[in-house]
């Protein structure tokens, strides 16, 4: 409609899926990014300026906090990994309106834990315990 206004969607309403792990839900989703690296190429003969041509596509490693509770399947499923038991999955991560409707959605595929953070305590203070995983994986699409 001529007029209407659309507002870009807020970063603290989301929610992740991982393949068949229940996890209640993540205060943090950072890091996922996609880059092409860059190949210069110049021959003998031609003008001084090497030409940039694409080279591999590279894929950030995602983090994903959560506040700790009694639910590990997200510690076990890096633990089969540290096992050699590799369990490549789907993650999708979905950015959520003020009506709590699916608006925006990036799903990662073949994601596998690299890496398990447990949390930090302190006697004196007052913050969540939080755990950290990271996750690599092999590409990224936008899909909403």
């Amino acid at each position: 409609m001529p007029g209407e206004r659309n507002d870009p969607y807020r970063n603290f309403r989301f929610r992740v899926e991982v393949e068949g792990i229940q996890q209640a839900g993540f205060s943090e989703v950072s890091g996922f990014d996609a880059s092409l690296a860059i190949i210069e190429y110049r021959e003998g003969n031609e003008t001084i300026t090497p030409r940039k041509l694409p080279g591999l596509a590279k894929y950030g490693n995602i983090t994903l906090k959560w506040g700790v509770t009694d639910s590990m399947d997200m510690y076990n499923w890096m633990q089969e990994s540290i096992e050699g038991k590799i369990a490549r999955k789907t993650v999708t991560i979905i950015a959520i309106d003020e009506e709590g409707a699916d608006v925006a959605t990036w799903q990662v595929i073949e994601a596998w834990p690299s890496k398990y953070t447990a949390p930090n305590f302190n006697g004196t203070g007052s913050e969540v315990a939080i755990e950290f995983l990271e996750l690599a994986h092999e590409g990224m699409t936008r899909t909403k």
